[in-house]
C-alpha cells in the first residue's frame, strides 16, 4: 500500500546514509534546543506564552516524578523530564501530514528503553553496591536456583516491552492517518489526529510511569 509521502527522507551525507527516522529525530532534537533556549532568553516573573506552557508541563511531570517515587526521585527528574519531553514531541511530530514520528522506528524506541534499562541498574549499583545483586536472588537462599533466571530474564524483558509498546503504538496510528488521509482526505483524518493526539500523550505517561517503578524498583532494598 502506498504510504503518504514525507517532506524529508532519508539524508546522503558523503558516504553516510541518514535514515528518515534519525532525520527526524534531529528535528526533534532542533526543537526540544530552540524552545528550551527561547524560554531561557525571555524568563518572566509572571509567566505567559510558551514559558508557562513549558513550566506547566515541567512543573506537571515533576509532581508525578515526586508522588510515584517519592522526593528522592527529583535526583532523577532529569532522566524523566527529557524522556518525556523527547517521547512526547517524537509522538506528537508524526500527526503532523508529511511528517514522520521518530518513536514509529523501533531503533528509537529501543534506544529509549536501553538508556533506561542500563540507567536503572546504574542506579542499584549506586545505591547497594555489589548488594544490589540480591535483588535477583529471591525471598529465601533455597529459591536461589529458580529466582535468578527468572529474575533475569524479567529484567532484560523490561527494554523489549518499553521499546515494543511505544513502537507498537505510534506505528500503528501514524500508518491509520496516512491510510485515512489517502482515502477520505476530510472529516475522518481530523477525527483520528484528535485520538492520536491523545494517545501520544498517553504513550508519554506509560513509558515516563514505568521508567519510575523501575528506578524506584531498583533504590529498594532487597528483602
Amino acid at each position: 500500500m502506498k504510504e503518504a509521502p514525507l517532506f524529508l527522507h532519508s539524508l546522503q551525507l558523503g558516504s553516510w546514509h541518514v535514515p528518515a527516522h534519525i532525520v527526524y529525530t534531529w528535528i526533534v532534537m532542533a526543537l526540544l534546543i530552540g524552545m528550551s533556549l527561547m524560554v531561557r532568553s525571555n524568563l518572566k516573573q509572571i509567566p505567559g506564552g510558551l514559558q508557562n506552557l513549558v513550566e506547566a508541563f515541567i512543573g506537571g511531570i515533576r509532581d508525578f516524578t515526586v508522588n510515584t517515587m517519592g522526593p528522592h526521585g527529583l535526583d532523577y527528574f532529569p532522566l524523566i523530564g527529557t524522556a518525556a519531553f523527547f517521547i512526547l514531541i517524537s509522538n506528537l511530530i508524526g500527526v503532523i501530514p508529511g511528517f514522520e514520528s521518530p518513536t514509529s522506528n523501533l531503533n528509537t524506541t529501543a534506544a529509549c528503553a536501553l538508556v533506561v534499562f542500563a540507567s536503572t541498574h546504574v542506579v542499584g549499583l549506586s545505591k547497594h553496591g555489589l548488594g544490589y545483586i540480591k535483588h535477583f536472588m529471591g525471598p529465601v537462599p533455597w529459591l536461589i536456583w529458580l529466582m535468578f533466571p527468572i529474575e533475569v530474564i524479567g529484567h532484560l524483558a523490561r527494554p523489549v516491552s518499553l521499546s515494543l509498546r511505544l513502537f507498537g503504538n505510534i506505528k500503528g496510528e501514524d500508518l491509520v492517518i496516512a491510510v485515512l488521509f489517502l482515502l477520505v482526505p476530510y472529516l475522518l483524518p481530523s477525527v483520528m489526529l484528535g485520538v492520536a493526539i491523545f494517545t501520544s500523550f498517553v504513550q508519554t505517561f506509560v513509558f515516563c510511569l514505568l521508567t519510575m517503578l523501575y528506578l524506584a524498583g531498583a533504590m529498594e532494598h532487597a528483602h
